[in-house]
């Protein structure tokens, strides 16, 4: 276990190596850049030249990169020019993260809490009007887009209903006290409690929205895991033999069921950046996702670098802990 652990992460930094020079490359190839984001269509070429030299742009590609990178090593990223000018990004990120782990956590259970049981009633009631209910869902869920879901979530329950909030993590007139960054957290341990209401109240419309991919796949494919269960000769020789609906469940059922359903679990959880961009677009939720896209329209690309590393760097950890949690759930799977 503990050669394999050693062999994955340092595949991790191989995969980060590789992926940190396709995306310096990529990000240069793109229309436009830092230099017009920032002086405009109308700056002289001067100005420009200027600029272009102040920043680095002017050397070869691979002089820059490998600058990057021995700078990149020692902890500096590199400053904002487009989502925060002048701020380090590593700044940049660690102001926004914490906003987004919770944003991204309260989604995750949401689509756990809620996918698991109903994927495994949906199987237990094969056939009936539930079952098929659920299928339905669970492909109006995976089909729909999330920006879609988020401005019709956005327009019922807080344009008209008023429900819920627009926008933003906390409404601007509570003065609350910052522990860990995460808010409803930070209201918690220092007992603000109207503070802790008030983050949570925020947090609804966009973690709905971005658990409802996760909720959807989650769903199919633990009803799909629990009807190859249940079809085994195990199952039924438990029954026969008289034991009891929950032991089966626990014992049978749900144990064997739960592989593939925590590697989905763990790819999910892994790729919900990708809809935290737009899902932070919409709510303006001052997370990853929103600055990713800010950076994107002003080419910033020391946050651009940095936030799409570290997002590739989640999605491979992710899955190395599913892959050690393998044995965890089933003893039959030897890691070696």
């Amino acid at each position: 276990m503990l050669r394999y652990t050693v062999r994955r992460l340092l595949q991790l930094l191989g995969v980060v190596l590789v992926l940190s020079m396709l995306l310096f490359g990529w990000l240069r190839l793109l229309p436009g850049g830092p230099v017009s984001a920032l002086l405009g269509e109308r700056a002289t070429e001067e100005s420009r030249r200027q600029l272009t030299a102040q920043l680095g742009l002017d050397q070869p590609i691979f002089v820059q990169y490998g600058k990057f990178l021995g700078r990149a090593l020692s902890g500096d990223f590199g400053s904002s020019t487009g989502v925060q000018p002048g701020d380090a990004a590593l700044e940049v990120f660690l102001q926004r993260f914490p906003a987004t782990l919770e944003l991204s956590f309260f989604a995750i259970v949401l689509a756990v809490l809620f996918g698991i049981p109903l994927g495994y009633l949906a199987a237990r009631r094969r056939g009936t009007w539930l079952d098929n209910l659920g299928v339905v869902g669970s492909l109006v869920g995976v089909a729909v887009p999330v920006f879609f879901l988020a401005f019709l979530l956005k327009y019922v329950f807080a344009v008209e209903l008023g429900w819920l909030p627009a926008s933003g993590r906390q409404t601007g007139g509570i003065d609350a006290t910052r522990v860990t960054g995460f808010f409803v957290l930070d209201g918690l341990l220092t007992r603000e409690w109207d503070a802790a209401w008030d983050a949570l109240q925020h947090l609804v419309l966009p973690a709905m929205a971005l658990a409802t991919i996760p909720f959807a796949v989650v769903f199919r494919i633990t009803r799909a895991a629990v009807l190859d269960v249940l079809d085994e000769d195990y199952v039924r020789t438990a029954e026969s033999k008289g034991l009891t609906t929950p032991v089966i469940r626990r014992r049978h059922v749900l144990r064997n069921a739960m592989l593939p359903v925590v590697t989905t679990i763990g790819l999910q959880t892994g790729a919900l950046l990708a809809g935290a961009v737009l899902t932070e677009k919409v709510f303006a939720f001052p997370g990853l996702g929103e600055a990713l896209a800010i950076g994107f329209e002003r080419r910033d690309y020391p946050v651009l670098q940095l936030l799409i590393i570290v997002a590739a760097m989640v999605y491979v950890l992710v899955n190395l802990v599913v892959d050690l949690s393998y044995a965890v759930i089933d003893p039959r799977v030897r890691v070696r």
